[in-house]
């Protein structure tokens, strides 16, 4: 099981904009340091906890800083521009990194940056469908382009005014071929979404909040979707995403991880409750379907989904997380606020040299024996 990093931290409204920006760019290369496979950075335009407004202009910065990580968005709101833009930029990023680029895709969630950008009653799915469409045929395809796809508001061609000789009218093509790793994260129980991400080879990864029986729900559906195609599903394609804090001792991970005022993890699942709760999606935090609203408390989530302790504790609960879920390729560690400096990179440490090689010990090992 390969292990990776996701960033959307939820920083306190009162913290300084640069230093947090900067915070979260040394948090990935750390991580680089460490050995995780990829790095996934969200973005929101008017958010100014979750503050990262563009994950490719913020991961550009780490190309020349870290060596082998890949650099994920995560993700690429595609309800926000014009696909030319993401095609283009994104072909630009992965041959600037050489190939270490992924790239995550969503319509973007946050209604107040699409009331920001006039498109609050629009369809995002829509857009979104129609925008990944034309990404692609734009990167296999070649000048003049002339997409004009049946039903698709987007229509792209350079025929009018290309002139070769000088460069005019190509767009880039990405440095991986035949194109980057595709990545959409999920984020609701049963999501039909996942199907067609299987029938097109994009890869799902299952939101950090979902409890893991929700979680658990994505697996099936992305493997009907390849068999739609008459491929066999990869559990490596799969990957899931854990709010995780790993600590030397036991009142250390308790304290800091969920129950301290000023727990990093504590704020961020208050800050999500809220706005689960202000967009009436509340009932992804329920057990079931039928519990009343007053059942989710914070208290409960963070019992649910923090995933905390001392290095044996946080081994136990993963394999106990595998057990619900089925066998998954990268598990994908959610990255918080530095409320203690120390505290956050030990945790990541720990994560990558002590926890990891025992869970894959572990996962060897069960493997082995069933064989």
């Amino acid at each position: 099981m390969r292990l990776g990093y996701f960033t959307m931290p939820v920083h306190p409204l009162n913290r300084d904009y640069p230093t947090t920006l900067e915070e979260d760019r040394q948090t990935i290369i750390l991580c680089d340091k460490l050995g995780f496979h990829d790095a996934f950075v969200g973005e929101h335009l008017t958010d100014s906890a979750e503050n990262i407004t563009n994950s490719m202009i913020f991961q550009a910065t780490l190309i020349h800083a870290t060596e082998n990580i890949k650099l994920a968005t995560g993700t690429t709101n595609l309800s926000h521009m014009h696909p030319v833009l993401v095609a283009t930029h994104a072909a630009m990023f992965d041959n600037m990194s050489r190939g270490r680029f992924i790239l995550g895709i969503s319509p973007g969630a946050l209604r107040s940056d699409a009331e920001a950008l006039g498109i609050l009653d629009a369809d995002r799915n829509q857009l979104f469908a129609e925008a990944i469409d034309v990404i692609l045929e734009i990167w296999e395809g070649k000048t003049p382009y002339d997409i004009d796809l049946p039903g698709n508001r987007f229509k792209v061609s350079t025929s009018q005014t290309r002139y070769l000789d000088v460069g005019y009218g190509i767009m880039p093509k990405p440095f991986q071929k035949p194109r980057p790793e595709i990545v959409g994260t999920v984020v609701a129980p049963f999501s039909k979404g996942v199907i067609a991400m299987g029938e097109r080879d994009f890869h799902p990864l299952s939101a950090n909040f979902l409890m893991p029986k929700w979680a658990a729900t994505h697996w099936g559906n992305y493997a009907q979707g390849k068999s739609n195609v008459g491929i066999d599903a990869d559990t490596s394609d799969w990957r899931i995403a854990r709010t995780i804090f790993v600590a030397d001792d036991d009142s250390t991970a308790k304290s800091y991880g969920k129950d301290d005022a000023n727990s990093p993890y504590r704020f961020y699942y208050s800050q999500i409750l809220k706005k689960m709760v202000r967009g009436n999606r509340q009932a992804v935090f329920k057990h079931n379907k039928d519990e009343p609203d007053d059942a989710v408390t914070l208290d409960r989530v963070l019992d649910d989904l923090v995933i905390c302790g001392t290095v044996n504790d946080v081994v136990d609960q993963i394999l106990a997380l595998r057990e619900i879920t089925g066998d998954f390729g990268e598990l994908v560690y959610a990255g918080m606020d530095w409320v203690d400096e120390h505290l956050t990179k030990r945790s990541l440490q720990l994560m990558a040299e002590e926890v990891m090689p025992r869970v894959n010990a572990a996962i060897a090992s069960e493997k082995a024996a069933a064989e």
